[in-house]
């Protein structure tokens, strides 16, 4: 079954709004694509992509993050499952501004943001490779 994708991109999620006024009635899913920083307590780093499973504003979408871990598990994408206390999402705006629909949050494995941001390029491979399998699947296959 065919679906519609749109992109987004948006420089507006650290201060709470990225690109919520932009989301269409039909949406049903919502992945944003940012980072996984690195640092102390965190599984994410910088050679795979990582795959959010709560930030400050509280869980993803168990689902979504279920499905992306199986995706990353057929298809050889070393992925790493995090959480990010300090840390909201475009995804996780949509969901404070009201928006019901699932959502998750995938992002290459970043060291130091907002200044000199380092990365491997595996990481923006196996980012790139889950994106890829994500556009071409559905939760319910």
């Amino acid at each position: 079954m065919p679906y519609t994708t749109h992109f987004l991109i948006s420089n507006n999620e650290e201060i709470g709004y990225g690109g919520n006024s932009n989301i269409t009635p039909e949406t049903v899913e919502y992945l944003a694509v940012d980072m996984g920083a690195l640092g102390d307590g965190q599984s994410s780093d910088e050679y795979t992509v990582s795959i959010c499973a709560k930030d400050s504003s509280g869980p993803y979408h168990l689902g979504l993050r279920q499905h992306l871990v199986n995706l990353a598990k057929e298809n050889d994408i070393d992925y790493k499952v995090d959480i990010y206390p300090y840390y909201g999402s475009d995804a996780s705006a949509a969901i404070r501004a009201g928006h019901d629909i699932i959502h998750g949050l995938v992002g290459a494995g970043i060291d130091a943001s907002h200044a000199y941001e380092r990365t491997h390029e595996s990481s923006l491979f196996h980012t790139e490779k889950l994106l890829y399998h994500y556009v071409q699947s559905s939760m319910t296959e």
